[in-house]
């Protein structure tokens, strides 16, 4: 077994300790007095690892005997916070990861999880009072899907375990497990009330980081990389990108909002697929001073379709570096919000006993200078994550250096990517929150009637089939009509006393929760995600400026071929 990660962590841990020790105590010197009441001068003495280690076992000791829950100690989690404080102290991005968060960690890595495959979901009544827990859709091909199991199917039993009136997350821990491993369920179903026993072998369920990818206007392709970059998310490109050419894709949205990062080759080689060879991707600054490693594009044919990336404050690290190399090369313009601003490069050193170091070791900047991260010195994690504090929309641009563009245009470093389109993401107040909320149960009940054809009147609406997988919505699919939305009013009147007024001052967010709950029974949860983005303001305002990103990359490309010329002409000369 490997000691060096282990010994570079106990280092780490040492110093820590004996800076804390020397910073506490540097300015109580003057107060040591000898016994006749005389200061007493203290020699200086260097510190070894075998006191800080004997500190540390004696202070555990101390607590284990006189806290007052020294009793019911848990070292892992006085460890793990102990090194995790330590770590902090030099950035927000460094971690310590015990065994089973590592785990979970090459998990999401893998874009997989171990599990049934199947998204679940709570029906409440009015009161509040959860009922039980339902299937909402399956995944295509996972365990679930490949046992006939459907929308609406009431979950009574895990493993011989009564599960109605439990919260869906406690019913999900209860259906992931090991691969392999069986889980045996009593569903009912809703078309019929019947109980069946099922078994279902655990697997590995996809996480796709693309969760989809349509044509969303005819010409006008849309790929939702909002999964982050894991190991498959530049096959999920390639893929996505095919299928939408073969379906006369001659434009591109491409969607990073919320995408939190990952795996920066596959941000390097979605990069790659827009950007000429020798282009900078990114450069990538290292501990020592001077040190930098510049990564180019290597494609000698990229894509010349017009492209425009969204992003928002949730856009982070990975998401960042490629949409700032897209921009630095005015190869795609930038539409949403402010970026989060994480520009640390961090790598895993594997400890003993499975744990894991995540230590950041370099800066990012990209093609055109800029420093992505945002300024971190106060050390107030609170504000670092928030941004200045729940609700501060970060609409200014960043404060660092002035870079430019290739075609000359002006950006800056330390605060993320300032898009070249500012659009604030639509907001709901308080109030609108807490009614929507109060509405969603109702839908989600009249969903389910409707779906299995119990709502008089509009049998048409019956969901009789199994999930079609990789379908694209139309507008004529479960339209919601007058007459429809009225019967749902009625319907949560009589079984929730929610008058129908409530449903009236929210019939935006009513006709598109119903939609989707119908889309999702019969085209499954990400299909529905289509839904949604008909009412994405941020998205409908990307599409129309796509133009101004086919002359964006035209001045870009332009630029570049001065430039060349240039560079060529003193070559000769």
């Amino acid at each position: 077994m490997n000691k060096r990660p282990v010994f570079f962590l106990s280092l780490l841990i040492v110093t820590a300790f004996a800076t804390s020790t020397f910073a506490q105590t540097q300015n109580s010197v003057a107060k040591i007095t000898s016994k006749d009441g005389k200061t007493a001068a203290t020699p200086s003495k260097a510190v070894r690892s075998e006191d800080i280690e004997s500190d540390i076992a004696e202070a555990l000791s101390i607590i284990e005997a006189s806290h007052v829950t020294g009793k019911k100690l848990n070292y892992n989690d006085v460890f793990k916070s102990t090194i995790d404080g330590m770590l902090h102290t030099l950035d927000p991005h460094s971690n310590y990861f015990d065994s089973k968060e590592f785990e979970q960690f090459r998990t999401e890595q893998s874009s997989r999880y171990f599990g049934i495959g199947a998204t679940i979901g709570d029906l409440s009544d009015a009161d509040g009072k959860v009922l039980a827990t339902y299937i909402r859709a399956t995944f295509e091909n996972a365990p679930a899907n490949r046992a006939g199991l459907r929308y609406g199917d009431k979950i009574i039993e895990v493993n011989g375990t009564n599960v109605i009136g439990k919260p869906f997350p406690d019913v999900r821990n209860m259906l992931r497990g090991p691969r392999g491993t069986p889980v045996k369920l009593v569903i009912e179903r809703h078309g019929t009330g019947k109980r069946e026993n099922v078994e279902i072998i655990r697997d590995a369920v996809p996480q796709p980081s693309i969760p989809e990818a349509y044509m969303i206007r005819p010409g006008v392709g849309y790929i939702s990389m909002t999964g982050g970059f894991n190991q498959t998310t530049y096959a999920e490109f390639a893929d996505a990108m095919r299928r939408l050419k073969a379906s006369g894709m001659k434009e591109l949205v491409l969607d990073l909002k919320g995408n939190g990062g990952g795996l920066v080759n596959q941000a390097y080689k979605v990069a790659n697929t827009f950007l000429s060879s020798g282009q900078t991707v990114f450069t990538q600054v290292g501990r020592l001073d001077g040190v930098t490693e510049a990564y180019q594009a290597e494609n000698p044919n990229p894509e010349t379709l017009p492209l425009v990336v969204l992003v928002n404050r949730n856009s982070a690290s990975a998401s960042e570096i490629l949409a700032g190399a897209l921009q630095d090369h005015d190869r795609a313009l930038i539409v949403g919000e402010n970026t989060f601003g994480k520009g640390l490069v961090q790598n895993p050193f594997i400890l003993d006993y499975g744990s894991m170091l995540l230590l950041t070791i370099a800066k990012y900047q990209t093609p055109s200078g800029r420093l992505i991260q945002r300024d971190y010195s106060d050390g107030n994690l609170y504000d670092y994550y928030t941004n200045g504090g729940v609700g501060n929309e970060n609409t200014s641009k960043p404060k660092g250096p002035e870079s430019k563009t290739d075609a000359g245009r002006a950006v800056y470093s330390g605060g993320g990517i300032n898009p070249d389109v500012f659009i604030k993401a639509d907001m709901i107040t308080n109030d609108q929150a807490r009614l929507q909320a109060k509405l969603a149960n109702p839908i989600f009940a009249f969903a389910l009637d409707l779906a299995y054809g119990k709502v008089p009147g509009f049998e048409n609406y019956k969901v009789d089939k199994p999930i079609r997988f990789g379908y694209d919505i139309r507008s004529t699919d479960y339209p919601i009509s007058d007459v429809l939305f009225a019967a749902l009013k009625e319907y949560a009147n009589a079984k929730y006393k929610i008058p129908a007024v409530q449903f009236e001052k929210e019939r935006k967010f009513v006709e598109r929760a119903l939609r989707s709950e119908l889309v999702t029974a019969a085209y499954g949860s990400t299909t529905s995600f289509q839904v949604f983005n008909e009412y994405d303001t941020q998205l409908s305002k990307a599409i129309e400026l796509l133009p101004q990103a086919k002359q964006l990359a035209s001045e870009g490309a332009k630029a570049r071929m001065k430039m060349n010329a240039s560079r060529v002409k003193g070559e000769m000369n």
